[in-house]
């Protein structure tokens, strides 16, 4: 079912949406707006070589959504989007002008997710496992609520891989307490995303072992490499490094 996808996992995308990490910080609406057309264009296609349908009219519930970017994306892809964020300034940190026109926003854990089992037709969680203690339940939730036949998209920062400190950079490589006391001394506040607090070492192994534990898995692969480097995700240690972030694709039956 990833086939459609793997048509555009090409080089220039990779380069185009490598080139937008530079803007997370200082321009989050490029970043954020860029990864959000992405994004919806990715489950798009699942969605299409899982159901032969496109996304139009189709119930998708954002674990972690954030401020509305992701909102825009899927309500110009034609779905009825929910995003679920249980902080209240992240949900509100691109102001009023993102979001306001597309999509419901509810303020929750996707730990517990206020839905009931088999209601939405796609669930989506992106780059939020890293910054939770327990991903898995987050993923077993993202199941329940899932209709039999529908998708479920997991995407996550695999620790080891470049981008696994966030904005600590390459210093995790030290070790993530170490990681996170150096950038509290360099710039006098912790991180952000702070390890042990608000950012967790997940390994690709620990997904892959979640996804085929379920029986639900139907593809897995890395999310911005192009489709001819997807081998990575099946090398034990090399994929822990450089698959960077890994797309667990499931459907519950």
């Amino acid at each position: 079912m990833d086939v459609l996808f793997a048509r555009r996992a090409t080089l220039r995308r990779s380069v185009r949406l490598l080139s937008e990490f530079r803007y997370e910080q200082r321009d989050p609406a490029r970043f954020y707006g860029a990864l959000a057309t992405d994004t919806a264009l990715m489950v798009g296609d699942l969605w299409r070589g899982l159901s032969g349908s496109d996304l139009t009219g189709r119930l998708v519930l954002d674990v972690g959504g954030g401020p509305g970017y992701f909102a825009s994306a899927f309500d110009a892809a034609g779905a009825r989007y929910i995003g679920v964020e249980p902080d209240p300034q992240e949900m509100h940190a691109a102001g009023p002008a993102v979001g306001q026109h597309a999509g419901t926003f509810v303020r929750a854990s996707g730990m517990a997710l206020p839905f009931a089992d088999d209601s939405v037709d796609i669930c989506l969680s992106s780059n939020v496992a890293e910054h939770v203690r327990r991903p898995w339940q987050l993923g077993n939730e993202m199941l329940r609520v899932t209709r039999p036949g529908g998708l479920v998209v997991l995407s996550y920062t695999v620790w080891l891989g470049p981008f696994g400190g966030h904005e600590m950079g390459l210093t995790h490589y030290l070790g993530g307490a170490r990681a996170a006391a150096r950038y509290e001394r360099k710039h006098g506040r912790p991180a952000k995303n702070n390890y042990g607090s608000s950012l967790f070492a997940v390994s690709a192994s620990d997904g892959l072992e979640w996804a085929a534990s379920t029986g639900a898995a139907v593809a897995t692969f890395p999310r911005y490499h192009p489709q001819w480097a997807w081998w990575l995700t099946s090398v034990p240690v090399l994929r822990e490094f450089l698959v960077s972030n890994l797309v667990l694709v499931l459907s519950p039956q």
